[in-house]
C-alpha cells in the first residue's frame, strides 16, 4: 500500500485559499465589528467545497487590462470571450423598461428641471439611466441576499455593514410607485391638472413645494430618490464628466504633471 501524501484538489487549494483570506480579514472584521458574522459565515462553510471566485472580480484579468492599456483611450471591440462591454449609442428611441411611457415623460421632466440648463442629451441619458436603475432594482436586492455567505463577508470588510444591509433592504421601486402616484395627486389637487398638463412655472413651484414636505411622506421620498439619481445620472453622462474634467480610464507610461527636477 501507498503511504505517499496524496496532491491535494483543487477544491481544497481553493478552500485553503480561502481560510487564508479569511484569517487576513478577521484583524479588519474585529476593528470592523464584523466577527460575530464573519464566524458564523464561515462555520457553515466547514466541510463544504467552495467554489473559486470568477475571474476577474476580485483581481483583475490580465486580459481585460491588456486591452485596456492598448487601446489608447479609444472604443474598440472587446477581445471575444471578456466581461467587457462598451455601451454603444442605440439606433432607436428609448423604451423605458419601469415606467410607462407616461410616468417616463413625468420623470424626465422633473430631471430636467432638477438639472437645469444642460445638454437634453444628458438629461435624456440621466432620466433613462434612473429607469434601468428601478428595473434592476428587485433583482439586485434578490442578488444581495442570496449571496454566497463568504461573498457577503467580503462586502461587509470592503463596505461596511451598513451599506450591504441598505442593499438588501433598499426598496426605491417601490418608492416611485408609489411617490409617482402621491405626485400626481398633489399636482391634481393643487392646480386641476395632471404634472404634465402643468406651466413651467407651476411644475416648478410644485417641486419646491413638494422638496419642504415631511421626509417621510410618499411624495417627498420620491422627490429625493430622483433628485438624487438625476445627479447620479447626469455626472455619470458624457457631459458630466467633462463638467468635472474626468481624466479616468486612461493609461500613461508617465505621471502626468509630474516632471523630475535636474
Amino acid at each position: 500500500m501507498d503511504n505517499k501524501e496524496q496532491p491535494p484538489k483543487i477544491d481544497d487549494l481553493t478552500r485553503r485559499q480561502w481560510i487564508l483570506r479569511l484569517g487576513e480579514l478577521v484583524a479588519l472584521a474585529g476593528v470592523s465589528g464584523a466577527l460575530p458574522e464573519f464566524a458564523a459565515a464561515f462555520g457553515q462553510k466547514q466541510g463544504l467545497n467552495v467554489a473559486a471566485l470568477p475571474p476577474g472580480l476580485y483581481e483583475a484579468s490580465e486580459d481585460h487590462l491588456v486591452h485596456a492599456l492598448s487601446s489608447g483611450g479609444k472604443h474598440r471591440s472587446p477581445p471575444p470571450g471578456s466581461g467587457t462591454e462598451y455601451a454603444v449609442p442605440a439606433a432607436n428611441p428609448y423604451v423605458a423598461q419601469f415606467f410607462s411611457p407616461e410616468e417616463f415623460k413625468v420623470v424626465t421632466r422633473m430631471i430636467e428641471i432638477f438639472l437645469g440648463k444642460v445638454d437634453p442629451v444628458a438629461i435624456s441619458e440621466a432620466s433613462q439611466w434612473f429607469d434601468r436603475w428601478l428595473h434592476s432594482a428587485s433583482h439586485v436586492r434578490h442578488a444581495a441576499l442570496n449571496l454566497d455567505p463568504l461573498h457577503r463577508i467580503l462586502a461587509v470588510v470592503y463596505y461596511g455593514e451598513d451599506r450591504v444591509r441598505k442593499l438588501e433592504n433598499s426598496h426605491p421601486d417601490d418608492i416611485a410607485r408609489r411617490g409617482l402616484r402621491a405626485l400626481e395627486e398633489d399636482a391634481s389637487k393643487r392646480y386641476g391638472h395632471d404634472f404634465l398638463q402643468l406651466s413651467e412655472a407651476d411644475q416648478v413651484d410644485l417641486l419646491r413645494a413638494t422638496g419642504k414636505l415631511e421626509p417621510g411622506t410618499d411624495v417627498r421620498k420620491f422627490f429625493d430618490l430622483t433628485r438624487s439619481e438625476a445627479i447620479r445620472g447626469y455626472y455619470t453622462s458624457a457631459q458630466g464628466l467633462e463638467e468635472l474634467e474626468y481624466k479616468g480610464n486612461a493609461y500613461y507610461t508617465e505621471c502626468p504633471g509630474c516632471e523630475e527636477k535636474k
